[in-house]
């Protein structure tokens, strides 16, 4: 079993409640205080795609991170809100014991699922012209952060900064990535990798200051046909901040397939510290 399933891996806790499960968290997608958020929110997905009363695939997915979650098992419920003729309204928590043993919301979600019909389309957010991946050096995240070395990145603008002396002047990065090793894109991985770039005020700031995501909402503009077509290809993602200010900034992502999709896009809010 590849990593990144052992670690959304979900257990029904009891039939008579679909949608409830418990979890582990995983060390091989460990952050600095806690899991890697991008798999957090995958996990949040993942009670959503296993309950019994899915309709459609992944349209949205709002995650919001209450506390860090520790090592061991939480306790995971995806409920639908609301189920109308094409789409499906969400409600997803995550908990774990406290040091009182009464269980602490580490995590609440929200998603919307649709079904997809084939309709007009158009996509006015054109794939960046970059080298290819083969052409870029691998990303120079810190290989002490357990997450970063289970994906594949290959920077073609806006390396994490060598010289780390508050000169940075832009906010703009674009890796090529994919897991490590490859594995078949879907709905859940392709949720991880929306959260996968550093915080923006490192690059724009050009100093490691502590910062944490709050909230991210992933939007999923292809279906599965379209991610099955991507396979085990990179994916060229582009990160970007637009303000920081009092504490907190904004974090805006689009990822494109090697052939120019545009996959997802997804949008969080950070908080940082002087």
């Amino acid at each position: 079993m590849h990593a990144f399933d052992e670690a959304l891996r979900l257990e029904p806790l009891d039939a008579a409640r679909p949608g409830v499960f418990r979890g582990s968290s995983s060390p091989a997608y460990w952050n600095m205080v806690g899991p890697f958020g991008g798999t957090t929110a995958a996990t949040a997905l993942q009670a959503v795609l296993l309950h019994p009363a899915l309709l459609g695939e992944p349209l949205s997915l709002t995650v919001n991170f209450a506390a860090a979650v520790a090592p061991g098992d939480f306790q995971l419920t995806a409920r639908p809100l609301r189920t109308n003729r094409s789409t499906q309204h969400w409600f997803i928590e995550m908990t774990q014991p406290d040091a009182q043993g009464a269980q602490s919301v580490l995590m609440s979600a929200t998603a919307v699922t649709a079904v997809r019909r084939p309709t007009w389309g158009q996509n006015d957010s054109p794939m960046p012209a970059a080298p290819l991946p083969q052409d870029c050096s691998p990303a120079a995240y810190p290989d002490k952060l357990a997450w970063t070395q289970r994906y594949e990145m290959r920077v073609a603008r806006g390396d994490l900064p060598r010289l780390l002396d508050g000169g940075g002047k832009d906010s703009l990065s674009q890796f090529w990535l994919r897991d490590n090793p490859p594995r078949p894109l879907d709905f859940l991985a392709l949720t991880a990798m929306a959260d996968a770039f550093y915080p923006r005020i490192w690059l724009r700031r050009a100093k490691l200051v502590p910062a944490g995501t709050v909230s991210v909402t992933v939007y999923f503009h292809a279906g599965a046909a379209e991610l099955a077509r991507t396979d085990q290809g990179y994916l060229l993602g582009q990160a970007q901040a637009q303000n920081f200010q009092q504490g907190f900034f904004d974090q805006a992502v689009q990822l494109w397939s090697e052939a120019g999709e545009l996959l997802v896009t997804s949008h969080q809010i950070v908080y940082f510290k002087e």
